[in-house]
This record gives structure tokens, C-alpha cells and sequence, in this order.
């Protein structure tokens, strides 16, 4: 399923969604100008290797086998990608989504919600698959952090969903919670699937998407429930208009 638009829209410009996306594709461009060995060797160094991680020595530089320096690959990991349908992909979905989840937050909850977001979901694969020495990249753990935050807030937005059945094209209105959690269940059967893959297999991540997910759901919904009470205190004291957006 591909999302084509949603029926919310926003009261800001997106400021930050615009941000995360350009850099991502900047990183790409320094990534695919380096060739593909050096684009390789990128993505070597600084995306998330889970045996680096978990079982490196953190007392050796990278270039000698060790864990040195792995520390930042967690973040620098949420700007890397592996190609162009990877990097489209991701920010479409950021794209759609995000502006919303950033509407309703605001910059400074959006920022930590979708970091936090990709940290677990870094943090959720490694768990699973501690012993991989395939580089995870990519931010479509943070951006599944995205998706849980929109579901909270806009669970009866439409999704306008381009649905492939067979050689036939269908475009469909989805409720946002229907869409979102089918693509979850989607992440849950793949992620199911892969375990019996051997270990460091690679190919998708989907355990950084349950990852993602997981943790944009409770951390979305604190923000979300402490931003609803204030917004009711202050519209008891008659001094926040209904209309307004969560923050």
C-alpha cells in the first residue's frame, strides 16, 4: 500500500519535516557521489553494525575491527540509505505524515519523538539480531515513530491509498488507524518471517520498525495526553480557542 494524501491539513508550514527530509536526501547525494565503493565504505562506518554494538571492543578503532567511535552510529544510521527507491520511499512516508504529527506537537516534541523513535528502533533490531554484521541505515524507524504519533492524534483522518491487486491499480480512502495498523501487521509477519532467516542475512529491518513504532506509540501518547490536558485547563479559563492545535 502506498499513501497518496491524507484529508488534515496543516495550520503551519512544516518547518522541520522539510528540514529532516532535505538533509536526508543531502547525505544520499554525498553518499551516491562517492561511487559505490565509497558509498559502501559509508555506510560501513557509519551505519549501525549490531555486532559492532553489542559485541565490539570499544577499546579498538573501527578500522582495526573494534568498536571505537560506534557510539554515533545510531544517529548518523537515521540519514544514511541504501539506495533511491530506499531514500523515496522513506521520506514519502515523512512526508505525509509528518507535516501533521509536527502541526500538532510542535517542533521541539516532534524532533524528540521522531529521534527517540529511531534510537529504539536502532536499539529493538540489535536486540533481535545482536550478532548481524550487516550495516542498518536508513530512517524509516524514526518515521514509524511518526506514523504511531499521527494515529493517536488523527486516528479518523482518510488516507488516499494506491492498492496493487494483481495487474489491476486501486486507488482507496483508508481510515489512518486502518492503514497504519495493517502496515504494522505487515511489520509484525515480516519481522516473524525473517527470524528464520539465518543471522546476518540482512535485507529489511523490520524489528527496527516494531522498534519505531512501539515507542512512537508511548512516547506520542504522553506527549499527546499532556498537551490535551493543558489545551483543556486553559480552554476552562477561556483563554485557548477550541480550534486551536494540541500545543
Amino acid at each position: 500500500m502506498i499513501p497518496i494524501r491524507d484529508n488534515r491539513p496543516t495550520r503551519h508550514k512544516p518547518v522541520v519535516t522539510w528540514t529532516l527530509i532535505a538533509l536526508n536526501v543531502l547525505v544520499f547525494l554525498i553518499e551516491w557521489s562517492a561511487g559505490d565503493a565509497g558509498m559502501e565504505a559509508i555506510v560501513r562506518r557509519f551505519g549501525v553494525v549490531p555486532s559492532v554494538l553489542v559485541e565490539g571492543q570499544w577499546s579498538l578503532p573501527r578500522a582495526a575491527g573494534g568498536a571505537q567511535g560506534a557510539w554515533v552510529t545510531p544517529l548518523t544510521s537515521l540519514f544514511l540509505h541504501g539506495g533511491w527507491l530506499h531514500l523515496i520511499g522513506n521520506m514519502w512516508f515523512l512526508h505525509i505524515f509528518g507535516d501533521n504529527v509536527e502541526d500538532e506537537l510542535g517542533k521541539a516534541r516532534y524532533l524528540a519523538l521522531y529521534f527517540a523513535a529511531g534510537f529504539a528502533a536502532v536499539f529493538a533490531q540489535a536486540a533481535v539480531d545482536p550478532s548481524s554484521a550487516v550495516p542498518m541505515v536508513g530512517a524509516s524507524g524514526a518515521i514509524s515513530g511518526v506514523l504511531a504519533a499521527y494515529v493517536l492524534i488523527h486516528p479518523r483522518a482518510r488516507i488516499l491509498t494506491l492498492v496493487p491487486i494483481f495487474i489491476f491499480i486501486q486507488f482507496i480512502e483508508l481510515p489512518a488507524f486502518l492503514f497504519i495498523f495493517i502496515w504494522f501487521g505487515f511489520q509484525l509477519l515480516e519481522g516473524a518471517l525473517s527470524l528464520r532467516q539465518s543471522a546476518g542475512a540482512g535485507g529489511v529491518a523490520f524489528f527496527a520498525h516494531v522498534g519505531g513504532f512501539m515507542s512512537g506509540l508511548l512516547i506520542g501518547w504522553i506527549f499527546v495526553a499532556s498537551l490535551r490536558k493543558r489545551r483543556a485547563h486553559f480552554i476552562r479559563r477561556q483563554a485557548w480557542p477550541p480550534d486551536l492545535p494540541l500545543r
